[in-house]
């Protein structure tokens, strides 16, 4: 058990990717950058011992927790199970349906969570198809990846994540928070980030698959031009058409290209 660490009394497990938000100075500037109101639903993944939670449930309208690790049910129900705006959810939140919580209420769910680093991607993706339930997000995240979803072209941190991410929502870094922070703590920076979907798309292909297709072939092969890495879908003369240079490189084009090259195999299919 070389790889678990008891805090509070309670083992922090590696495989759950658990580190646990500990410092006061932290946990306020987090609240006070989400800013709960009494009238708001807001969700939390994660809640871990509860560090963010006991700040949430008392300014929040609703609250409720989705959280993977058993061991941590009995202790947050103990803590928080009297107040009668909470709700606990022992589940995986990679196949937690969020839209079913937006049916028990007018508003749209405010998302909140320090989530574990293996599965943040997967985690976001799987949000962003329940977007029409989600006012917005704040996730605490690796650093590197949030960089990666801000990014923007001609960066090293820009790439598939930055692309989809930025297609369905606006993402802004707020501020970083180092390891010392939390316990254990991890062996990385970490950074919150807020994803705001968007209530209508400012641009919009008829296939989003379509759209991660095409982007994903493209940064697979980073050093490969699109000429290239698209040519499943584009003969060099197309790319004329379309307006963009066959010779560019994936790190170099826009969301609006990627958009306009969908757009463009759509119209031609």
């Amino acid at each position: 058990m070389a790889h678990s660490k008891v805090v509070q009394g309670h083992q922090a497990r590696k495989r759950f990717g658990q580190n646990f938000l500990s410092d006061d100075f932290y946990i306020s500037k987090i609240i006070e950058s989400i800013a709960p109101q009494p009238d708001q639903h807001l969700v939390e993944i994660g809640p871990g011992l509860g560090a963010i939670t006991e700040h949430l449930i008392k300014k929040a309208g609703k609250l409720d927790v989705v959280e993977l690790d058993r061991d941590l049910i009995p202790r947050l129900e103990s803590k928080f199970g009297h107040y009668e705006n909470f709700s606990i959810h022992q589940s995986d939140a990679l196949k937690f349906n969020f839209s079913e919580l937006r049916q028990e209420s007018e508003e749209p769910l405010r998302i909140v969570g320090n989530l574990p680093y293996n599965i943040s991607t997967p985690l976001i993706f799987h949000l962003l198809k329940q977007r029409e339930d989600i006012e917005d997000m704040y996730f605490m995240l690796q650093k590197e990846v949030v960089e990666r979803l801000c990014a923007h072209p001609g960066t090293k941190q820009y790439g598939r994540l930055s692309v989809m991410a930025q297609y369905y929502c606006h993402a802004s870094m707020l501020f970083t928070v180092p390891a010392g922070a939390f316990s254990p703590p991890p062996k990385v920076e970490s950074a919150i980030v807020c994803l705001q979907p968007y209530k209508s798309l400012p641009q919009s292909v008829n296939d989003a698959d379509l759209l991660a297709k095409i982007v994903t072939a493209a940064f697979n092969q980073r050093r490969k031009t699109i000429r290239n890495s698209l040519k499943q879908w584009l003969e060099s003369e197309d790319f004329d058409s379309i307006g963009l240079a066959g010779s560019e490189r994936a790190e170099r084009l826009s969301l609006e290209d990627f958009i306009k090259i969908c757009q463009y195999i759509e119209q031609s299919s």
